[in-house]
This record gives C-alpha cells, structure tokens and sequence, in this order.
C-alpha cells in the first residue's frame, strides 16, 4: 500500500512573534477568555453581540439549522440595519459626530456628521419610494467612492430593497449581467469617475450595457464630474434623472420599518470560476451582527476616539463590510477615499493619515507590497504617529511585506491583524485579536471567538499540527450566505458538495496548521502546484521569493514538466532600489528559495517583470500567467486593470528563459 501524499506539503517557517504591549493589551476591547466563553455557549455567545444593536422585536431562537445548508439567525426578530447605522447614534445625543470624512480625488473633501447622514439617507429613502422601489424590489449601483454611493446603500437598508453593488471599473457586458440576473428596477451611477486625474465616463457605458435591459424603469445619476468631462452626459428622457433633482427637494423625515431578521439585504456578485457571476446573498440581522462585532474586536474600535480608514472599494464585499455596515453600526469616524493610493503622488495615503490623524488603517497585501516598491523614503516623510492598529485584507500576506508593514507603517509598535474571510462568509472568520494574539508575520492564525473552522485532508480528516490541507468550515455563523441568487443547486454545489458527509463548509482554499495550531492561509486550492509528488502552495513559493531584499513582488505558477510533472515559474518585480535583473540575480533568487523551502522548490524560470497581471482589486491572475507559462494563448482579460501588462510578458518570456 502506497503512503497516501498529504493534501498540502508544509515547507515555509516562520518563527518571529510580536505580542501585543501590555499597554494595548489592557485597554483592548478583546479579551482572552472570549474564546473560553464562546466555546462554552456558542449560542449564547452570538445572542449577546447581537444585543449589542438594536431590536424592534427580540428573536425567539438563536439559530434555526434544521435545513442545512440553509440558516436561519435571530429567528423572529425584527430591525431596521439603516437605523442601527444611523439613527440610533443620532438618538444617542451623537448627531454632531463625523461619521464620514471624505477626500475626492481632485483634492475636494466633505465632513458628513450622523445628523446630517440621517437626513441625507432619510431623503434617498423617500426618493426611491417616491420612484415606486418597495421591501423586495432590487436596486443596483454602480458608482465610485462617493457619499452618495454610501447614502444609496442605506436607503436601500431602510426601506427594505436589496442592493446589488456593481464595481465602478466594470464593463458594461459585466454590469448587464447582474442587472439581468437580479432583475433589478433601478439603477444609480455616475456621470463620470476621477481616475489618476482624469474624468473619466460612467454614465456612457451604463446606458451601453442597459440597452433592451427589460427590468430596469429609472436610471439615477449623481453628478461628480460635470463639465470636467468631455462631451454631454448622455440622456435618456423618461427614464434618467439628477441625483441632486430627484433627491435633494425630498424631506429629510423617514420612519425606518423593522424587517425580519432573515430580510435579504444585499446581492453581491462573485466571478465564478465558469460560467456566469454568483449572486451571493446576505440577510440583515445575522450579517449585522458579525459585520459590527468583528470590526470591534479585530479593529479595537473605539467611538468618537478612533479614526479608521478601510481601503477598500464600496464594489467589494470588503467596502460593504468594512466601510458600511459594521463600521457604521459601531458609530465610526471614518475616511472614505475616491482615488488611487499614486494620484497626485506616491504619498497620498500618508498625507490623508496624517491630515485626518488615521488611527486604524485596513488595506490589502498587494497595496502593502506596491508601497515597498516606491521605497520606504515615501512613508518616512509624513507623521503616522497616529496609528494603532494595521489590517490586511484580500488575500494571505507574505511575512515580509507584514514585517515591513508594520516597521515601516507602524513604527515597530502597532499590532497587524491579518484576515481572513469571503464575500460568501460575509465577515472576517480568522484573524488575530490585536489585544491578546502574540502575532506571526504571515499568519491569520485562529478563527475568533464564536467561529469555527478547520484544516482536513481529502476525506475531511482534520490533519495534525505540521500538516497542511483544505480549510473548511464546520459550524454555521451568522453572517454566512444564506444562497445563490435564484439558484440553489450551484449553492450547495459550490460549497456544501466537498464535505457533504460532514456538513463542512468549503471555501476552495488551502491552509496548514503550524507545530503550535494556528492556522496559515496557503491561497487558492487551484493554486496549489504538484512537483515530483510534492504538492506546493503558490504561495509558499511566493512567499520565499518576497523575502529576499531585491524583490517587491512575486506570482508564482505551476507549468508542465517532462520530469517533474510540474514545474515552479516565477514571475518577479523588483524592489525600486534593485537594478540588475540579469542571470546571476536569477540564479540567487533560484538559489535563495531553496535555502528558505527546499531544492524540491527551486523555481524551473524567474522572469523578472515591471507589472503583474491584476484584477482591479489587486489580486493576481494566476490563471493568465499559466497560460504563459504553458505557452498558451492567453485567456480572458477583461477583468485585468490594465490589459497591456500581459503582452509585456509575452514578449519577455522568450527572452529569459533559464535552465
């Protein structure tokens, strides 16, 4: 009987820790024995963080999980999620807090209080309900980091439409498909984006992609760019109307309706692998309650002291979670930033850090890794003193770009929590709690209090501590996914069929446990290479690569070997200060990850690049990068930010080939 090879070959260590200071460690909203308590009463535990908001009507069970895969949280409770943002702050005697400091690309900035975003969601409310939008109905939005788009958002909330937020930089084939699938009856955009100091059009390419879109009776457009953008807003009359027209004149008088707690809140959709976006659903009272929890103890947010500022985009499960709803809830001052981290200049996030004395910041990993492209020099001349904790979202991050984030960024003091979660988990489910976690660069370590998963092997085994495998999910949350819009086959096939057995959620991502239990996120399970038996992650390899001092960012792919089956080749950027990208640099980033992995890890090629192909929230196609690598014809680029960058490669790649 042959050994049977392990699901994942755990290669990389890691041995650095960073406790939190005793300082931080006291005042931490966090404590160590909330694991102890949610383990205890798990139920118990959820229904005391879902009274930390506000209920009209009290649930009568906790969870319903008698139709798995489907839950049910806070079962016959009632509330309004608009009002937990909102209102309830305003009532508090908070009105004159700023709930949203927002900075617009060109340089133009607004303060919105919670009085004022009170009224301001009130009248897009009344708005929508004077346009004939009711509890059920679907509105889809396509706009940029605008208050408007926040403002939309809510009102939806209050009065009981889902929203289906589509990414600003989408194409118009990409925006019918979700305005088709949802059947969605409105539609609120822009008349143009800023972007790198440009307008750019908005408004064009969403009447481009409505045309015979039989669902859709009103088209709500802000104004943002106005006559900075050339030629006029395209119009069609009957059916478009001014933000500013429609509902600027509306009463700023709302009274919020409390909807079940299993009242659909949002669609977002996610590219599938195949065939069309997924429409994932989220529900009100269970998402709300995770949403605001996590983001008061993996943040240790504190209202009216902190001012947190989440990188994300408003299209991204992490702008809905992060930005929104929980943040929100939690009455947060926070900034909201249109434009890209390099417009006017490579120091633009610092400069807004240090204007609005930022004290929590949460970005993703490729942005991390971008800053150490453009040198520490950058970072170095602004006064980031105010920061006191760093988050990492998107993707796992590789321990140097952790440990030059938070040397850099941090002072050497501020904890990092890196998170990991999906737009199907719907909140963060692994992170540290900067409090009470003893850090490891790289590593999002355990799932928080009240949250459940595991690393099993192939036959939903849990592997032992060292061992690597698929991480899964085996206990419901309440902010799960509660389905795929209109399809509930893909639902349970997508993510129930793996483990059916077991009843385990699966989220399609490799993990290893290290030799003290805490979990590494190894990416995606497609993204795992197989060289002579072994079976490696992309993103050990990755990982390797990034700690040597000349590299600012690496992807890595599996390639078909004669010998070997597969064979590793890396694609790297260097570091702004690294010049010499020719053979002998090669060969000691050759040599130096099989000094930090093993020979078995030696990449086969190291192609040395200016850009990697990436989605436009910064994750790498990996995909377009095989088909390089192959020698294919490269596949679908439509979602790339920028389309060039693969051709760059081409070209390159039969120019550096090494032995």
């Amino acid at each position: 009987m042959t050994e049977q090879s392990p699901a994942l070959d755990n290669l990389l260590t890691e041995s650095r820790t960073f406790p939190p200071s005793d300082e931080f460690a006291g005042q931490a909203n966090a404590k160590a024995d909330m694991y102890a308590t949610a383990d205890a009463d798990r139920e118990q535990f959820w229904a005391g963080q879902a009274e930390r908001l506000s209920w009209d009507t009290k649930w009568s069970q906790v969870l319903d999980w008698t139709n798995a895969p489907f839950a049910k949280w806070f079962v016959g409770g009632k509330l309004n999620v608009a009002y937990n943002c909102v209102d309830r702050h305003v009532e508090s005697g908070h009105g004159d807090q700023v709930a949203i400091h927002w900075v617009g690309e060109p340089g133009d900035t607004r303060d919105i209080t919670y009085a004022q975003l009170k009224d301001e969601v009130s009248k897009a409310a009344n708005a929508l309900s004077s346009l004939g939008v009711v509890a059920g109905d679907v509105v889809a939005i396509q706009l940029q980091m605008v208050p408007e788009a926040i403002f939309a958002m809510l009102a939806c909330a209050r009065i009981g439409a889902l929203h289906s937020v589509v990414f600003g930089g989408f194409s118009p084939t990409a925006l019918r498909a979700r305005v088709d699938d949802a059947a969605a009856k409105i539609v609120i955009t822009s008349d143009g984006q800023y972007r790198r100091g440009k307008a750019a059009p908005m408004k064009a390419n969403v009447d481009e992609a409505l045309q015979g879109a039989e669902t859709v009776q009103k088209v709500i457009v802000v104004r943002r760019t106005g006559s900075d953008l050339e030629g006029e807003t395209p119009w069609t009359e009957g059916r478009d109307l001014w933000w500013h027209e429609l509902v600027d004149g509306q009463s700023t008088e709302h009274k919020p309706e409390a909807f079940d707690s299993e009242h659909p809140l949002f669609i977002l959709y996610t590219s599938g692998t195949t065939g069309k976006p997924k429409g994932i659903l989220h529900t009100s009272g269970g998402y709300l309650t995770q949403t605001a929890y996590t983001h008061n103890v993996v943040f240790d947010h504190k209202p009216g002291e902190d001012v947190y500022w989440c990188t994300a985009d408003i299209g991204w499960i992490t702008g809905h979670s992060y930005i929104v709803y929980g943040p929100l809830a939690n009455r947060v001052t926070q900034v909201v930033y249109e434009g890209t981290p390099n417009t006017p200049h490579e120091g633009r996030h610092w400069e807004i850090i240090q204007k609005y004395k930022v004290s929590i910041y949460y970005t993703a990993p490729t942005l991390i890794r971008t800053f150490m492209k453009w040198g520490e020099d950058i970072p170095a001349k602004y006064d980031l003193s105010s920061l006191r904790v760093l988050g990492s979202v998107g993707e796992p991050i590789n321990p140097e770009a952790w440990i030059w984030y938070r040397d850099k960024i941090g002072a050497n003091k501020t904890p990092v929590v890196d998170t990991w979660w999906q737009t199907e988990t719907g909140a963060i489910m692994i992170s540290p709690l900067p409090g009470v976690t003893a850090a490891k660069p790289g590593s999002a370590q355990r799932a928080l209090p009240g949250i459940s998963a595991k690393v099993v092997d192939d036959t939903g085994t849990e592997v032992p501590h060292g061992g690597g495998g698929y991480l899964v999910l085996d206990k419901p949350w309440p902010s799960m996914l509660r389905g795929v819009w209109g399809d509930d086959e893909r639902f349970r096939d997508t993510y129930w069929s793996r483990f059916s057995e077991q009843g385990y959620y699966f989220a399609g991502d490799g993990a290893k446990y290290d030799e003290d239990g805490d979990i590494w996120l190894l990416g995606r399970v497609d993204d795992v290479m197989n060289v002579s038996g072994h079976r490696i992650s992309t993103t050990e390899v990755e990982s390797a690569l990034v700690s040597h001092p000349t590299v600012a960012e690496a992807a890595v792919v599996g390639a078909t070997d004669p010998t070997t089956g597969q064979g590793i080749v890396a694609f790297v950027i260097l570091r702004g200060n690294a010049v010499d990208g020719g053979d002998d640099a090669v060969q000691e980033l050759r040599n130096h990850v099989a000094k930090e992995i093993g020979p078995i890890a030696k990449p086969r090629q190291i192609m040395v690049v200016a850009e990697l192909p990436k989605t436009r929230s910064g994750k790498i196609m990996r995909r377009l990068l095989r088909d390089v690598a192959e020698n294919r014809q490269i596949g679908d680029v439509t979602t790339l930010a920028d389309s060039s960058v693969m051709d760059l490669i081409s070209s390159g790649l039969n120019s550096g080939k090494e032995e």
